[in-house]
């Protein structure tokens, strides 16, 4: 049984001031550090895991290796297939501000976003490559919200027809005979 551990990195100042990061490089805030940290402590009393991959932005890595420093892993590999979807025009931007700039209809706009359907595919792509290639394995993956969340929409739909995903949530998949399940799903008690 290969289990993966799907983590959204820690609270950036984008994510405060609510606007899109896609893939613009924010890092992590004061309360983002605090949060990988927490996770970092929950991880290091749970049970053991064998490796650490993560998204190449840096808030993610960030997260990655306060994880890890915590639970003495070093991470095995930055993988740009992780990274959070691409918002195009978007990014850097609020709800509000797009809707100033573009109108109400702005997601009817081709602004340059990748779509959902790609992302996901990237997504299940690597979480499928991890099952074949560390087959009983123990790994953590540090991605983004979007992302983890088309990813899980896509490959057990009838489980998760919306998902929504916090900051340094984990999100348990595991793989027994060639089937996924989810036994824990954006669980964020180590924040409490």
């Amino acid at each position: 049984m290969t289990k993966i551990g799907l983590i959204r990195h820690g609270v950036t100042e984008w994510n405060d001031l609510g606007k899109a990061q896609g893939i613009t490089d924010v890092p992590l805030n004061d309360e983002g550090i605090s949060q990988a940290i927490k996770l970092g402590h929950r991880l290091s009393e749970d049970e053991k895991w064998d490796m650490i991959f993560t998204s190449d932005l840096s808030r993610a890595f960030e997260t990655a290796k306060i994880i890890g420093s915590r639970i003495n892993l070093p991470i095995k590999s930055l993988d740009k297939r992780i990274r959070e979807i691409n918002c195009g025009k978007i990014e850097g931007t609020t709800e509000e501000e797009r809707i100033q700039i573009w109108g109400e209809n702005w997601r009817d706009l081709d602004l340059g976003m990748e779509t959902f359907r790609d992302a996901a595919i990237r997504g299940i792509q690597f979480v499928e490559e991890i099952n074949r290639v560390y087959r009983g394995k123990r790994v953590l993956v540090v991605s983004h919200g979007a992302l983890i969340g088309l990813t899980l929409q896509h490959l057990l739909p009838d489980r998760f027809s919306t998902t929504y995903i916090d900051n340094t949530s984990i999100t348990i998949l595991q793989n027994i005979e060639g089937n996924w399940t989810c036994n824990l799903y954006n669980c964020t008690v180590h924040l409490k």
